[in-house]
């Protein structure tokens, strides 16, 4: 049998620090109860949960059980080969699962604090001996992302672990945006789901990228609600203001179409330069 509990996120609040946040919710609401329930359902009875998240409704277990994690794969009909992605509600939890010698690159500081919490998922390296290898199926790097629905965020700072989450519902079926989504496609095969009574926000998974190759450059292994000149304006612009912090007197771009993103982009290189030459090179 499977039982919805309704909850808002109206009921719910971060502090805007990202690094160690401070969690309220409403006393007295039904979505504290409901979180509190789920937490039960979670660490005590060891059994995955539905919740919703800006993306997709995801079914979540928490990352570092191997034993739960295992009943994702079961009830979704998922293959061991499809590794997971782990969602944390901090800055501090994301450390707590990473390699103590790992130090995110500049670019990824600058993708966390433009794009988390948020539908970009980012690679990092794993470590075997704190994240088992179900959830990375057997590679040596985890996916993780930081969700900006206050529902989930507050589920996984709630329960004080991060939670390993692909979407809820069988596979090779549409990722589910509603609860009743949940409930039609998965029915009794999940026993708790979290309703906010409201249609996921992106309606899409989260864009997944890898950051971690020799060369530096980004990734994108998965599109989605992240887009790619999303990416590419923010490291364009980050990137105009490093060599402006360290003294650059001249910085050569090369020109784009200016449509669509490409219009966008060249208007805010001309604005940032104090004066522009066109130079041909042949």
């Amino acid at each position: 049998m499977t039982n919805v509990f309704p909850c808002s996120s109206a009921d719910i609040s971060f502090s805007l620090d990202t690094i160690s946040p401070t969690l309220k919710v409403k006393s007295g609401s039904h979505t504290l109860k409901a979180l509190e329930t789920a937490r039960h359902h979670l660490l005590e009875l060891r059994q995955p949960i539905a919740f919703p998240t800006e993306t997709v409704y995801g079914l979540g277990a928490p990352a570092l059980n191997p034993n739960t994690v295992a009943m994702i794969f079961s009830t979704k009909g998922r293959p061991p080969d499809n590794p997971l992605i782990v969602h944390v509600s901090s800055m501090e939890m994301l450390a707590s699962i990473l390699p103590s010698t790992y130090t995110p690159s500049p670019t990824y500081e600058k993708l966390m604090e433009v794009f988390w919490p948020g539908p970009l998922t980012l690679l990092f390296p794993a470590d075997p001996a704190i994240v088992p290898s179900i959830v990375t199926a057997g590679h040596p790097t985890v996916a993780v992302r930081m969700p900006s629905h206050p529902i989930a965020r507050a589920l996984i700072a709630f329960c004080d672990t991060p939670l390993a989450a692909p979407s809820a519902n069988s596979s090779g079926k549409p990722s589910p945006t509603r609860a009743d989504h949940v409930i039609r496609d998965l029915n009794s095969k999940v026993g708790l789901i979290l309703d906010d009574g409201s249609t996921c926000d992106i309606g899409l998974e989260s864009t997944v990228v890898d950051g971690l190759g020799v060369d530096g450059n980004l990734r994108v292994l998965r599109p989605g609600g992240v887009t790619v000149e999303d990416l590419e304006r923010v490291r364009l612009f980050d990137g105009l203001l490093t060599l402006e912090r360290e003294g650059a007197k001249v910085i050569m771009i090369e020109g784009i179409d200016e449509v669509q993103e490409g219009l966008a982009v060249m208007n805010r290189v001309k604005k940032a330069a104090a004066e522009t030459r066109w130079v041909k090179i042949d």
